[in-house]
């Protein structure tokens, strides 16, 4: 398998700075250019680590989640990986290679591996290899609800879950989703929409949901509320409630995205 992964650096002076970035009151782009040296950021309790933040609360604007790309050289990594026990999380691994203990068991996470935190989950993550390991890290502060319990964590990869058709589009729009629409203890869901080309959202979508979208390979045209948006492997979009939303993939190859979303809880009353 194989994802855009940023790679840092700056653009040549050469360049023109005119871009594809866009920040407006519905939602936001990030192409994947980006990503570059000056952008990245530190962690505490993190060595040789540097991200990207690609999303985090904002009032009036996205205020579920927050969402990194984390770039780990080789031997580096944490034994405090998460600071804040309300947090759950989704790791999804880009590149490089991943060694993950999660309540005491051992993981080597590849390109494709999907992993599911619980609040407060007990887990260290290291990179083994000698090559940088990059990987996707969303999280959300979890949402209690009494007489309801907190799901657990797992692991698992992308080859494990099976793409179900969207009805109606023959296989040019499907979803591999890693929890059960049904399994209501998850008030998150991280799933992989691919479109075929010529595949598309045939109508804008407008729903409560904040999304993060992080396209994995492909280009489309996406439309952003009012705007169609070209975007392409490495690029970020991010989503406030109710923005409309809709794409069409044009090929040559499969469009594929890993896409956040908020499920399964009330909203809350000020």
């Amino acid at each position: 398998m194989s994802y855009h992964v940023p790679r840092g650096g700056l653009p040549p002076q050469t360049v023109l700075t005119t871009d594809r970035a866009v920040f407006t009151e519905a939602y936001a782009v990030l192409p994947g250019r980006t990503m570059s040296d000056i952008t990245a950021s530190l962690l505490p309790h993190w060595d040789a680590t540097r991200l990207w933040v690609l999303a985090r609360p904002l009032t009036g604007f996205a205020e579920t989640f927050s969402q990194y790309v984390v770039a780990v050289s080789p031997g580096g990594g944490s034994n405090r990986p998460e600071s804040d026990r309300r947090a759950e999380g989704v790791l999804f691994v880009l590149d490089g290679e991943i060694s993950l203990e999660l309540f005491g068991s051992r993981h080597a996470l590849v390109p494709g591996s999907y992993v599911y935190l619980a609040p407060g989950a007990s887990w260290t993550i290291r990179n083994p290899s000698a090559a940088t390991a990059t990987f996707q890290w969303i999280r959300k502060a979890y949402q209690v609800v009494e007489g309801i319990e907190a799901p657990t964590s797992f692991v698992t990869h992308e080859r494990e879950v099976d793409a179900v058709e969207m009805p109606g589009t023959n296989g040019a729009w499907a979803t591999q989703r890693f929890v059960d629409p049904a399994e209501i203890r998850h008030d998150m869901h991280v799933n992989i929409v691919t479109f075929q080309p010529g595949g598309a959202i045939t109508f804008p979508e407008t729903h409560v949901m904040e999304h993060g979208i992080y396209v994995l390979e492909g280009k489309a045209v996406y439309l952003l509320n009012t705007d169609w948006v070209e975007v392409q492997a490495g690029d970020f979009l991010w989503l406030r409630a109710f923005c409309p939303q809709a794409c069409y993939a044009g090929g040559p190859g499969p469009f594929r995205y890993l896409l956040y979303k908020d499920v399964n809880r009330h909203a809350d009353l000020w």
